[in-house]
C-alpha cells in the first residue's frame, strides 16, 4: 500500500526542527531532570508552502512568528516529549491552515426601500413621542 502524499499545506517533516527543552513552571523533580518540553522552529520563507499561503502567514502578525520568518512553537503542556511533540505539531498546522483560508471579499450592499421607508418611519415615531415631552403651557 502506498503512503498518501502529503498536502501541500502541511509543513514536512525535514522544515521541522524541533529540539528537547526543559519545561518552565512547577512539576516537582521530574522538571527539573527530564527534557520534556518541545521547542518547534519551521522557517516559512524556505518553506514548501504555496506562495500565496506563505505571504498570508507571514502578514498575519502573530507573535510566534520572528521578523525572519521563522515559526517558533513551545509545547510543554504534557509530562511525555511525544505527545508535547505531537501537540507543537498540531498548532503549527492550526496556524497554517488558518493562514490558507481565504476570507470572502466583502461587498457593499444597498439597503432596500422598504428597510428605508421603516427606518424613517420609525425615526418619525420617536420624535413624536418626544415632542409631546414639552413644557406644559398653564391653561387658567
Amino acid at each position: 500500500m502506498m503512503p498518501a502524499a502529503p498536502s501541500p499545506l502541511e509543513p514536512l517533516d525535514d522544515e521541522i526542527e524541533i529540539s528537547a527543552i526543559r519545561a518552565q513552571g512547577a512539576g516537582g523533580q521530574n522538571v527539573n531532570k527530564v527534557s520534556n518540553a518541545v521547542h518547534l522552529r519551521y522557517d516559512v520563507p524556505a518553506s514548501s508552502l504555496p506562495e500565496p499561503v506563505k505571504e498570508r502567514l507571514l502578514a498575519m502578525g502573530d507573535q510566534r512568528i520572528t521578523r525572519e520568518g521563522v515559526v517558533v512553537i513551545k509545547a510543554q503542556a504534557y509530562r511525555s516529549l511525544e505527545m508535547n511533540r505531537t501537540e507543537a505539531i498540531e498548532r503549527l498546522r492550526e496556524l497554517i491552515n488558518s493562514a490558507a483560508h481565504v476570507p470572502k471579499t466583502r461587498r457593499p450592499t444597498k439597503p432596500t426601500r422598504g428597510s428605508q421607508q421603516r427606518r424613517v418611519e420609525g425615526k418619525v415615531q420617536r420624535g413624536a413621542t418626544k415632542a409631546l415631552r414639552g413644557k406644559v403651557s398653564g391653561g387658567d
